[in-house]
């Protein structure tokens, strides 16, 4: 008869079992080897550290940064007339306004730089986790071989902090919701290797569920497991998944987690440590936690942590409906936790070598799908006069202007970059900026030079696509 231990330590073993084959298929390069990494300059880094807070979904730049004219609801207003949904509320900026609802952000700002001119690119057919694929790896799908993510790019060069934290977590995105796949595509190391992939956290309420072994399960079982485990990847019937390269990797993160269960550093994932008046200052829900839980990483010494949303079809961020009442709750979940996470940093001396990013993958509009020279097919039906309130938002792909915050790590601090128009279309007009700039800013800050690239099927591959990514030195104090 088999006890509840017994299923919990099966499903433990199942889950490993199926981590390893996962990453070894995602991670193997289409036919050649890592085989070499040129780097010809060295530059002094500003940051040691990145937090990526990620609106997945599709954040309208005119409904939080960049409000506009503000048109309240009424039966029979006509659609092209809105562009804010939302009454414009004043930051510690002068002259600089945020969206009704974002008021603590707004307090922060005076520690951080407002981009205001982010272009998202075109690819044809708008599908977010193309698009996000494409935030995270700064690379449009499909490619010949698997893309790091930036998180994996920056582990790889840089290595951990700690040598028990990872170099790379990521937080609150599931992969068994809608687009789990697609999504699982860009949370990858790709042909760098397992090694350098992310530990996934999908909810930080229990996350050191994640960094333990079942309840019930000895040390020594454990030690038996954990052996087996190796001995599973090192089986000459694994190796249709990968190289010896790869097993190699997922053999070396294996050994990271390994080390993590056996360390009091795990109990940075505990964030029952933590004082309850501060974790009350963030809990409002999955999204503040994990602010609070990167706070925490970060003071353990983690590389590179991701905070999501998280991206579910439909929901969050991704407002195909009711663009105006689901905004209302969007901002309750991120205002407090990320002015929070910004004041608690700077408080502690962290955010000095700590750059922090918030993000999306593209805005949206009302009337406009794509942007205004490339429309693409429109995909929700938007009256021209609006009757009902859940026809009251932004509600369609807008990649023409879309907003990106960035703090500490050398990131000037009270700086407004770039500028949209007051009416529609309220696209990019002064200093556009796209992802490969964005990608190879972060590096810079970093240290990671952009020649940096490794040889895959025969061909160089540099972190930004041909190595072409230019920093924007505007950004930087």
């Amino acid at each position: 008869m088999k006890t509840t231990e017994d299923n919990a330590r099966r499903k433990f073993l199942k889950q490993m079992s199926q981590a390893a084959i996962a990453g070894m298929a995602l991670g193997a390069p289409v036919s050649s080897l890592l085989t070499s990494c040129k780097r010809t300059i060295d530059i002094p880094s500003t940051a040691d550290s990145v937090i990526l807070l990620y609106m997945a979904g599709g954040m309208a730049h005119t409904e939080t940064f960049d409000p506009k004219r503000y048109t309240p609801f009424s039966k029979g207003m006509q659609a092209n007339d809105v562009l804010s949904t939302f009454e414009s509320r004043p930051t510690v900026l002068d002259g600089i306004s945020f969206s009704e609802g974002l008021e603590s952000i707004g307090q922060i700002m005076d520690k951080g730089t407002l981009i205001r001119s982010y272009v998202a690119a075109d690819l044809g057919h708008i599908l977010h986790t193309r698009h996000q694929y494409h935030w995270h790896t700064c690379y449009e799908p499909p490619q010949s071989v698997s893309v790091p993510h930036i998180g994996s790019w920056i582990a790889k060069e840089l290595g951990p902090k700690n040598p028990v934290i990872p170099a790379f977590i990521d937080i609150g995105q599931r992969f068994d919701v809608g687009e789990g796949e697609e999504l699982k595509a860009y949370h990858s190391a790709g042909f760098l290797g397992s090694e350098y992939g992310p530990f996934s956290i999908p909810d930080p309420t229990s996350g050191l569920d994640s960094v333990r072994p079942p309840v019930g399960m000895s040390n020594t079982r454990f030690e038996k497991r954990h052996q087996l485990y190796n001995d599973l990847i090192s089986a000459s019937k694994m190796g249709e998944y990968g190289s010896d390269y790869q097993k190699e990797s997922l053999k070396a993160s294996m050994e990271q987690a390994y080390r993590l269960l056996k360390s009091p550093e795990a109990e940075a994932f505990d964030l029952s440590k933590e004082d309850r008046e501060k974790y009350d200052k963030y809990n409002t829900g999955k999204f503040g936690l994990g602010c609070l839980m990167a706070k925490r990483l970060v003071e353990q010494g983690a590389r590179f942590i991701s905070v999501s949303t998280e991206y579910v079809p439909f929901l969050g961020w991704d407002t195909h409906d009711n663009g105006h009442t689901r905004l209302v709750d969007m901002k309750k979940m991120i205002d407090n936790p990320v002015s929070q996470l910004i004041a608690d940093l700077d408080e502690s001396g962290h955010l000095d070598k700590t750059l922090v990013i918030l993000a999306s993958e593209f805005s949206r509009d009302m009337m406009v799908e794509g942007r205004p020279d490339k429309k693409v097919k429109e995909q929700v039906n938007q009256p021209d006069v609006i009757e009902d309130i859940k026809n009251y938002g932004m509600h369609r792909h807008f990649t023409d202007g879309c907003s990106i915050l960035m703090f500490g790590g050398g990131i000037k601090r009270g700086h407004v970059y770039g500028k949209t128009s007051d009416e529609r279309p309220c696209k990019t007009i002064e200093n556009p900026i796209k992802i490969d700039s964005i990608h190879q800013t972060i590096y810079h800050a970093l240290g990671i030079p952009p020649e940096t690239n490794y040889e895959i099927e025969k061909r160089p591959f540099y972190t930004t696509p041909d190595g072409h990514g230019k920093v924007v030195h505007d950004l930087l104090a």
